[in-house]
């Protein structure tokens, strides 16, 4: 609909007859101070925005009425501005402050690293990607809140009827109580098993060898017998596993780096006065 000029001359003619009917104050200094003006390209996000909104394009109405808006939000916003309002309102500053951030890093103008920049970079930072290792185990738990004191030696006394048994022995069950999560934990890193079951069971486990019932191990609930299955060690992986990750790291520090400096540019053109201390009273 916007493509027609017909359309063009009426829209254009419409937020022109909105603009007349402003006040001539003048909240913005400046030649342009009383002037609102929209372009094509302004029509056409008003349009595209209703047309995502409601999956259909606006009518001729419609879209005055948009126009209508976005005049009277310029407005709005040019008169709040000769009020100070953004210079007394912390939400106003917080908010411009980031939209400022982001034009800061918008800015930058990033260029795509080639591969061997890339390559590079990750023989420098390769220990950011190191992959953690894993373990897979079973465990049964002793609760001291049923057991008491007895928790520890009744995991002990179980130990010796599992000598030998395989993690899947259908009798294990039966010597432990129940426990809040699932008494098999397949395929997890240190400091998964550090918030499940806090920092000392996550040191202990990757200490254990795979293949039989060990322990007793403690945990922040109390003591486990357990049985590893599969453990992999950590390891740095090689770049081409994490090619697309090492590029978007690599972009992501040149943008902060590119902000900070655009920052640094804006902070060198400001003095910063801070209030001076109170005198120090006498005894």
């Amino acid at each position: 609909m916007l493509r027609e000029p017909l359309v063009h001359f009426v829209l254009l003619g419409a937020a022109l007859f909105v603009v007349s009917g402003a006040p001539r104050r003048d909240p913005v200094q400046g030649p342009a101070a009383n002037r609102i003006e929209l372009t094509l390209d302004d029509l056409r996000r008003l349009e595209d925005g209703f047309a995502a909104k409601l999956q259909r394009a606006p009518t001729p109405q419609e879209m005055v009425g948009l126009v209508e808006g976005r005049v009277r939000e310029e407005i709005l916003y040019r008169e709040a501005l000769a009020l100070g309002l953004d210079r007394s309102d912390a939400i106003v500053k917080r908010r411009m402050a980031q939209r400022m951030e982001f034009f800061a890093e918008d800015l930058s103008a990033l260029r795509e690293p080639t591969r061997e920049e890339l390559r590079a970079w990750f023989a420098e930072n390769s220990e950011r990607f190191g992959v953690p290792a894993r373990v897979t185990f079973r465990h049964l738990y002793f609760s001291p809140d049923r057991r008491e004191a007895r928790a520890r030696d009744d995991a002990q006394r179980a130990l010796v009827r599992l000598a030998g048994k395989p993690a899947s022995w259908p009798d294990a069950a039966g010597l432990a109580d129940p426990f809040a999560l699932p008494d098999h934990c397949a395929d997890r890193t240190a400091e998964q098993l550090t918030q499940e079951f806090g920092p000392d069971f996550a040191r202990a486990i990757f200490g254990l060898t795979p293949g039989a019932w060990q322990g007793p191990i403690e945990s922040g609930y109390g003591p486990h017998l357990v049985f590893v299955e599969w453990f992999a060690p950590g390891r740095e992986p090689a770049f081409e596993e994490v090619e697309m990750a090492v590029e978007g790291t690599w972009k992501a520090e040149q943008r902060a780096g590119a902000s900070r400096k655009a920052f640094e540019e804006m902070r060198a053109r400001y003095e910063v006065v801070l209030p001076s201390p109170p005198d120090e009273e006498g005894p």
